[in-house]
């Protein structure tokens, strides 16, 4: 897809800068750092709808205690 974009001439010089050094070609660079930056807001506010869910107290959180014992005893035992 070819696509027209405007950037201050600071961010372009250095983004040229960049590609050379790592051997891309300017669209190469310019896919790389939308592709990073769209994966990186995808799991923007997951923490928050997690807490939605599951909420955001620790006590709300907290293991029922025979619970807990019932998960340590049915860990095999093993030697440090």
């Amino acid at each position: 897809m070819k696509t027209a974009i405007s950037i201050p001439d600071p961010i372009f010089e250095d983004a040229e800068r960049l590609a050379k050094r790592r051997g891309w070609s300017r669209s190469e660079l310019y896919a790389h750092a939308v592709a990073d930056f769209v994966k990186a807001e995808r799991f923007l506010g997951v923490r928050e709808r997690l807490d939605a869910v599951y909420g955001n107290d620790p006590e709300d959180s907290t293991l029922d205690p025979l619970l807990e014992q019932m998960q340590s005893r049915s860990l095999p035992k093993e030697k440090w």
